[in-house]
């Protein structure tokens, strides 16, 4: 049995006799340094490309962040202010009941009575104008802020292109 098995090795092995010395020789060929230079180059540009698409991703995730940031800013400002409104409703409405229960006569409860509600209508015109120039104004920083960022990506972009 192991003359048939030393048989059968020996036929395998001369069989793939080619291969076998195919795979010693090709550890042997030369790669051309036209291929090798061309391996560097593609590999450099490829590393470049890749520190631009970092940088610009950077550059997206700080815009982002102070987006965020700026928000969570001028809600707590919007929040204080509404907050600040509503002391002052509730202040003005108690002063007005004071000055009301001190009026001697019907017609000088009247008086008072006008005269709070026409200052608190300046007060709600006034507020009201004073929310339009910030919602205009947060609108317009908003805009600039999103072309300026908008801007840095597409140029970082195009570096990494």
């Amino acid at each position: 049995m192991s003359n048939e098995t030393n048989s059968v090795l020996n036929s395998v092995q001369e069989a793939f006799a080619p291969i076998s010395n195919a795979v010693k020789n090709f550890q042997n060929v030369e790669v051309p340094e036209a291929a090798r230079d061309f391996v560097k180059r593609a590999t450099g540009s490829a590393k470049e490309r890749a520190a631009s698409l970092h940088v610009g991703s950077e550059k997206v995730t700080a815009a982002i962040e102070a987006a965020a940031s700026n928000s969570v800013s001028e809600s707590a400002k919007i929040s204080r202010a509404i907050q600040q409104a509503m002391y002052q409703d509730a202040e003005a409405f108690y002063n007005g009941i004071e000055k009301l229960v001190s009026a001697k006569s019907l017609a000088e409860a009247f008086n008072i009575q006008s005269d709070l509600l026409r200052a608190h209508g300046e007060v709600l015109a006034a507020r009201a104008k004073a929310s339009s120039e910030y919602i205009s104004k947060l609108v317009a920083e908003g805009a600039k802020s999103a072309q300026e960022n908008f801007s840095k990506v597409a140029a970082s972009y195009k570096k990494a292109a």
